[in-house]
Order: C-alpha cells, then structure tokens, then sequence
C-alpha cells in the first residue's frame, strides 16, 4: 500500500539513506555490553597474569597473552580492580582528579573492566572526560590531501591550502598504489608551501609506507591496524607481535607512529565474537598501549557507519576516543569516514568532540571535495569547511582551523614548487597552463584531462632514482624555493632528535613540540586547562563571511547613483484627496541606496509612484529626519498626506500602508520580509495605497512566501543598516525630496 503523503515527504529526507540494524549481539551489532562479554577480573600469580576477563592464562589467545606480558602495570592493577565501576567512572569525571591519577589507575584496567566503566559514561560525562583527559593541553586537526587523477600540481595546492587552515597533519593516499612517491613529494612540498612543522603521512602498503619514511617522505603513520579478535589478526596475516615490530620500525627512524582501530571492523570481518563494540575496541586500545604507540585513530574509522548503524552508537564513537585518553595516547577522534548522509546525524556525531577538544579532533577532515576524497568522503570535506570554522567561532571552541586568506598566491606557489622540482631531476615537464590550472581547481574535475600519467611517470623515477627528501631539498633550494626547502630541512632534522615521538605530538609553526611532556593537558576544573590566547581567538572569530557597519557602509556607498534624491525644502500638509505621501527612513538618499533584496532605493520610489499613478493619484516623497520606526514614518506620512493615507518606506526596504486616524502599529499593509521584494510587490502596494485614497478596499498585499532563513541570512545586515539609519536621526523636521 502507498504511504499517506507526510510519510512520503518524510522518506525522502537524507537520513534515510543511511542504513540501521536491529541489535543482534550474534553478529556483534550491539554498542555497549554484549551479554557475552566477559566479565572483568584479574588474577596474578607470582607477578604473572594467570587469569584475565574470565580467560585463564593456558586459554589465552595472541591478543591475550600480549596484553598480559605488556600491557597491564601490575603494581596498581590490584588497587585499580578493586575499585567499583561507579568510582572509576567517577574519577574521569571528576574534575579534582588529577588526569595522572585517572591515567595511573587505567594502566592496572584489564579490557573488560575499562570497557565497563567507559560504558557508564553518559554523553554530557564523556565530553566532560575527554575535556580532561586528552593528552595534550591544544587541540589539533587532521587533513586528507588527495584527488582521482593523483595529480601533483592539485596535491601540492591543496596541501598548501589545507595547512594554511592550520591542519598540523595531511594524509595522502592513492588510487594506483605505484603512484606514492610522487604523492608524499608533492603533499610534503605544498605543505611547506603552506606552514612550517607540517606532519605528512602516505597511507598505502606498509612496506611502501616506511620505505617512504625511511627515504624521508613521510613523517608519521597510523595505518597499522589493530583487530579486537585474535581471528581477525589472522585473516589480515598478522598478529599483535608483527605489529608491534612494525611500530618500532617506524619510530626507530623518526616517524610518528599510531594504530588505527575502531568499532565495527571485526563485524565487517564476520569476526565480532559475539561481544560488544565497545570490548572489542578496549582489547585494542589495551594492544596499543602494549606495543609501545603513541596514540590510537579510533572511534569508527572505516567501520563508523556500522556503529552508527545500532542504537548508541553515535556515544559509542566518542566513548572509544575517551578510553584512548585514560590510557595515557594521543587520541586521534575519528570523524574520518562518513558515518551519515544526514547533515544532522554527523553534526551530531562531531559536536561533543569539538566542545570537549581532543588530540585531533578529526583524523581524516577532506580537506578536498568529497569526489576527489580516495579514503572515501569523510565526515567532514571541502564543502563544510566554512561550516566547520563557524562552528568553532558560535562555541568559541578551538577545533585547530582558521580562515586561510591568500590562497591563490599561495597555490601558485606550492605548483611552482612542484613543477620546479619535478623539472629540476627530469621527472615529469609541467606547463605553465597546468600550474595554473592546479591553482583554479576547486577539484580534479576542474582539471584539463587527463590519464594520470604525470603521477605514474614521476613516481617510478622517484623510487628508480633512490631520491630522497635531502635530494628534494636541494632541488628546491636550487630552483628558488628556499622557504620551503628549509621548512622540510627542520622536519628531517626534528626526526633526528625524536622529540615529536612522545604521545599527542605537534609542531607548532615555530618547529617547537607540543607533546604530552611539553604541553600536558592540566585541565581542572573552570578557569583551568586550554584557553585560546587573545591572538588565537581573534584568528578563530575572523571568518572570512563577517562584516562590520563600515563594510556595509562602503557597500551601500558604491551603488549611489549619480543623480541622488535633491531636497526640495520643508515637507508641509497636502490638500488634495489624491495626495500620498511616501514617507522614507533618516538614510534613505544619504547613505543608504541598496535595498536588502538588491533594489535601487530609487527604483524601488519609481514602483511605488508608479503603482500610485495607475490608480489616480499623485505621489510626495517626504524624508522623515526623528525616528527610523516604520510604523511612525508610515503614520508621519499619512498625517501630511491631503488623502490621509501614507507609505513608510525604510532604506532596508520594508514598507506599510498606514492611515492618519489609526495607532502607529495598526498598519493597513505591511511588507515585513524585504529580502523577498520584487519590484511588483512595490507597485502593487503603491497601487493599494491609491485605492484605499479613493475609499476603496483592496485585497491586502501579502509578503512574498520564502522557506529560507531569512533572519540568519540577513540580521546582521540589519543591524548595521539600523546603526547607519540611527546616525541620520537628528530630530530636524521632514523635508520634501525630489527624484
């Protein structure tokens, strides 16, 4: 059977193109307590772990043993276990906690028991825990840097682009796995182009991706992937000791290092065990810590959507970046994949994350259109970056962007780089027209087209040659880039030192470290923890859509025709029945010219003495200098007029029909929505005003119907039109103008 219409209507909104599940423990779609997860317990003997969540030691599987040889600290184990559920909980909220107590106490929690103490968190507790336990005091953001094509001019200006937002990370990624060299060379170009102490990452094949380390190219990594079942491990060819070496691999030749994890990659896998979501992530985040990473990608990641998918699992997200916390690493808070194809859900989903604040507060912002995304289309992308920005400024939170100013300079600078480089060791010949092109895309679609054979070309030089991040500093100082060459000479230096190795690691743009050891979280409680600096905060609020009276001003200033309204003299009482007076606001013909639906003031005149004139009468145009009210202009008017009907008119554009004997508010006609005006609502009007002159009742104008939002769109238009009205209100009389 067809549905009613309202259901219809309501199958059509976006949220229904999101998939949800009804809760089946069997197939792990269950959030939070599985009734097959284990209950938590612990049991040492002789300083070895001889029975953990229900398992004894003899049973253990890899994960298991690992997390019992590595990851407990059995000297505060006893006292952590001991504590009840409800008091653990208690201290992660608990702003007189100190963070390190709630960090020391977790290093006992086996992954059952953190599992539920998290699980008791509610929202409002989750973000109040993850505003103290996050591990470094300033927040961060993350950018994925990719396109379709590969291409290395776009790369390099969208890297440039998104550091100058103020991502401190860009992760690149590619269609065609051989095309990685060219794409970490170009992205850590452009990013340099674009700020100092820019981490890169190419998330391809591990091999590749620390062979690409190793070279120099990249600067951190976090796509070693941690399974919360053993049998998962296995199907991926691994296991938790393999990744454990591969971790320190990474950071034995200076490149950041985390794993990535998240709720619903073990049911995707059919691999879930039966137990919750949210078990199955504390096995991984207690690996994590184990192996000795500095943080953890989770809450989702790929499998985001299967969280969402079951009820709370939008809590369940946020609640796997808090457990991160507790344990002492950084947490990179997902808002990676797109979880929703509702603008609602994911805004939901990210809001507790961006208020609270976290390491990243997103490991994965497309910093490019969601086409050109190869990760696939993340929860937040090119299209929403001016959405984000305001975000931050309405909450006055700092999410780690600013407003970028400059961009097409600084585009064409990072191409430059590229190309220079590129043409320097003969890897592939840009022409200028293609730098250009890079420079104006706001996608890969923009491009001229292409085979993606520039990508291939050059990377397979790259890998043939042996080159080095040393050799593309050096390419760069000889063709003229000396900034950027020594932004990526500071990188490559840094990893010498290590000191970004610690967890929550950053460069500031000054090269110097914000870690865990030098910029703890120290939050406390209110008027403690992170506050932007004035300069921060200034760059938080200057969005690039905010204007002042003075811009208004100038704005309305250019459209002042050449032949403006003339004074006549003092307006006095008129004596014919046909006269209508046009009553208009203190700036109207003085520094007010435009309508706010875009009019002429003058046109707008023209339309009303027009719709008089079809109907008989004869129009004055009186400036009313004591109020900018509209009721009392349209009333002043009247009450000069010899017919006793008068128009208001303010500059903004709103306009009445008022009448002599009535209240200043008991209009005949209003037209209250002046971005809605057309020039027939204005003759229309004139024309009723006629008529009701002659005694005659018209059928009302009615103000032009609009869905869109009218107030945010136009207020602070508003306000700024009513301060310029507000400086034209001098108390001189009305005087009579002439068009």
């Amino acid at each position: 059977m067809r549905p009613i219409g309202r259901v219809r209507f309501m199958d059509a909104q976006r949220v229904n193109l999101d998939g949800f599940a009804v809760p089946d423990p069997a197939l792990g779609l269950v959030a939070f307590r599985s009734p097959y997860d284990p209950e938590p317990s612990l049991t040492v003997v002789d300083g070895r772990v001889a029975e953990m969540d229900g398992v004894p030691a003899e049973r253990f599987d890899s994960i298991d043993r690992f997390i019992a040889a590595h990851g407990l600290d059995l000297a505060v184990a006893g006292e952590a276990m001991a504590l009840s559920d409800v008091d653990l909980a208690r201290l992660m909220v608990d702003p007189s906690v100190p963070r390190q107590e709630v960090v020391r106490l977790s290093a006992g929690l086996t992954p059952a028991k953190m599992a539920r103490v998290i699980a008791l968190l509610r929202p409002a507790e989750l973000t109040m825990a993850m505003t103290k336990l996050r591990v470094r005091r300033t927040p961060a953001n993350q950018a994925h840097v990719t396109n379709r094509l590969d291409d290395p001019l776009l790369l390099a200006a969208d890297a440039a682009t998104a550091a100058a937002f103020g991502f401190r990370e860009l992760e690149t990624t590619v269609p065609v796995l051989a095309d990685a060299w060219s794409n970490a060379v170009a992205v850590s170009i452009g990013s340099a182009s674009g700020a100092a102490g820019v981490l890169v990452q190419c998330s391809v094949e591990e091999a590749m991706e620390l062979e690409l380390g190793m070279r120099g190219f990249v600067s951190y990594a976090e796509t070693i992937s941690l399974y919360g079942t053993s049998q998962a491990f296995t199907d991926g060819d691994d296991t938790p000791w393999s990744k454990a070496f591969l971790t320190s691999a990474y950071a034995s030749r200076g490149i950041k290092m985390r794993v990535t994890s998240g709720a619903g990659a073990e049911v995707l896998m059919g691999e879930p065990e039966r137990r919750s979501m949210l078990y199955l992530e504390s096995r991984c985040v207690s690996l994590a810590k184990a192996m000795g990473a500095q943080g953890v990608q989770n809450g989702g990641i790929d499998g985001a959507s299967v969280a969402g998918a079951v009820p709370g699992g939008v809590r369940e997200l946020m609640a796997e970046n808090v457990m991160v916390m507790a344990r002492g690493l950084e947490s990179c808070s997902g808002n990676d994949a797109l979880m929703s194809e509702s603008d609602v859900r994911r805004t939901s989903r990210t809001l507790p994350i961006l208020l609270a604040g976290s390491d990243y507060v997103c490991s994965g912002f497309g910093s490019i259109q969601r086409y050109d995304n190869m990760f696939g289309p993340s929860q937040w992308n090119a299209e929403d970056v001016d959405d984000f920005l305001v975000m931050q400024r309405d909450w006055g939170v700092d999410a780690g962007l600013r407003t970028a100013s400059g961009l097409e300079q600084l585009r064409r600078r990072a191409a430059r780089a590229v190309q220079s480089v590129y043409g320097y060791f003969g890897l592939y010949a840009f022409t200028d027209a293609e730098v250009e092109a890079a420079v104006d895309a706001a996608g890969s679609k923009d491009l001229p087209s292409s085979d993606g054979s520039a990508a291939v070309e050059a990377a397979g030089k790259i890998r043939a040659m042996g080159l080095t991040m040393d050799d593309v500093v050096r390419g760069l100082l000889e063709t003229g880039f000396g900034m950027e060459a020594g932004r990526l000479r500071a990188m490559l230096e840094a990893r010498l030192v290590g000191d970004h190795l610690q967890p929550a690691a950053i460069f500031d743009e000054e090269m110097r470290v914000l870690s865990a050891v030098t910029d703890p979280n120290d939050y406390a409680g209110p008027g403690t923890g992170y506050e932007p600096t004035p300069a921060r905060q200034a760059e938080i609020d200057a969005i690039r859509q905010a204007r002042s009276v003075e811009d208004f001003r100038t704005a309305q200033l250019a459209r002042r025709p050449a032949t403006p309204l003339r004074v006549v003299g003092p307006a006095g009482p008129g004596t014919d029945p046909r006269d209508v007076v046009i009553g208009v606001s203190p700036a109207t013909g003085r520094d007010i010219w435009l309508t706010m639906s875009g009019q002429l003031v003058l046109d707008v005149l023209d339309e009303l003495l027009a719709g008089l004139a079809d109907e008989g009468c004869t129009g004055r145009i009186v400036r009313f200098n004591d109020t900018l009210d509209l009721g009392q202009i349209g009333l002043a008017a009247a009450r000069l007029s010899g017919s006793g009907i008068g128009i208001g008119l303010q500059g903004k554009g709103t306009a009445l029909i008022h009448r002599r004997d009535l209240a200043p508010l008991a209009n005949l006609e209003l037209y209250s929505v002046a971005p809605a005006l057309a020039p027939a609502d204005y003759r229309l009007l004139g024309a009723n005003a006629a008529r009701h002159a002659r005694g005659l009742t018209p059928a009302p104008a009615r103000n032009p119907y609009t869905d869109e939002a009218i107030e945010a769109r136009y207020h602070t238009q508003v306000v700024a039109l009513v301060a310029i009205e507000r400086g034209h209100c001098t108390g001189a009389g009305p005087e009579e103008l002439s068009r």
